[in-house]
């Protein structure tokens, strides 16, 4: 009997370790759409989509920070920017992220898109202030890099790329503001894609699109990629960018048409480029991805409106922020 018993305890304990050996460290979510056999070279057959957190109102901007190891993103509703980090797990790293006072849950505007500069610096889309700010951790202040185009305030600034040159472009849709583009606050009389010169200077590079949204760069950084969140009319537009910052030949990468009329929410918004070219784009179901050709070869299905991702742990994961949750994906490199 008691050998019977110390089979059994060793027969579970070998199926506990299998089970725990099968199953990922998060609960998973979603499902992964392979549209094209290549998505195998970026995501291996079987990898899941994990929750790391959850509860937020809406989650934004996600950024990897390498020194130290952890992704930062937003919830803008909730006014607050959060640290997650394997290991321990969620905290809050900066409250309130973008609007002065005491919010409650609910109210308030945080900030939106977030990005490392050269120095390893955060720069944030305060969308509160209008403005792109730069966040100086070591007393938590910031500094308005930009908050206005020939003396008109920005809408509300969205999402953001650094070149290597550290010229900065950015999008001002006029997501921050009530009402939007009826807001009587609301100065400029279009939604433009910008270029902050390292030297001051602010550029439009374009005023054509209805509602710009995520921006992206090749890595050759010779195209610039720019996320059309027009309900309407969901796109992905292509540019070919010049050295000197100057864009031409616009044209649409990706059309999202044919996504609109399913039951899976989400528009195009933010996007990220792995260092071999896969695009990893949000728009309606999820994640988007497409192969360094431009082929559209899988769809990460999150099961919700999913705003914005990054790559992170050296590009051995994809960070996303779909709603109220924080995921990830692992990739292979």
């Amino acid at each position: 009997m008691v050998n019977s018993i110390k089979i059994f305890l060793i027969l579970l304990s070998v199926c506990i370790t299998l089970s725990c050996q099968q199953q990922p460290a998060n609960p998973p979510t979603g499902s992964v759409n392979r549209l094209d056999a290549r998505l195998d070279d970026i995501i291996a057959p079987g990898a899941v989509i994990e929750q790391l957190a959850d509860g937020f109102s809406w989650s934004e901007g996600p950024v990897w920070v390498p020194d130290g190891d952890f992704v930062l993103f937003n919830d803008i509703p909730k006014n607050t920017n959060y640290k997650w980090k394997e290991g321990e797990g969620l905290s809050v790293y900066l409250r309130p992220a973008g609007a002065v006072w005491s919010v409650q849950d609910g109210q308030g505007e945080g900030c939106n898109g977030l990005m490392l500069d050269a120095a390893g610096q955060l720069v944030m889309c305060d969308h509160w202030n209008r403005a792109i700010c730069r966040l100086n951790t070591k007393d938590f202040t910031k500094t308005i890099l930009v908050d206005r185009y020939q003396g008109k305030r920005l809408n509300s600034p969205n999402d953001l790329i650094y070149r290597k040159n550290g010229d900065l472009i950015f999008t001002d849709p006029p997501y921050g503001l009530q009402v939007q583009n009826n807001n009587p606050a609301k100065e400029l009389a279009f939604n433009g894609v910008y270029c902050l010169k390292t030297n001051g200077e602010l550029t439009l590079l374009t005023d054509e699109l209805t509602f710009p949204n995520g921006v992206e760069l090749s890595p050759d950084e010779k195209t610039l990629y720019v996320a059309v969140s027009d309900g309407s009319d969901p796109r992905i537009m292509a540019y070919d960018l010049a050295d000197d910052g100057v864009i031409s030949n616009g044209r649409v990468f990706y059309d999202f048409e044919g996504w609109k009329n399913r039951d899976k929410p989400g528009l195009p918004d933010g996007m990220d480029m792995h260092p071999n070219g896969y695009l990893f784009a949000t728009g309606p179901c999820g994640v988007h991805v497409f192969a360094p050709n431009g082929d559209h070869i899988g769809v990460l299905e999150t099961d919700l409106a999913t705003a914005n991702c990054t790559l992170g742990n050296d590009d051995s994961y994809l960070y996303m922020t779909s709603h109220k949750y924080l995921l990830r994906i692992p990739l292979k490199k």
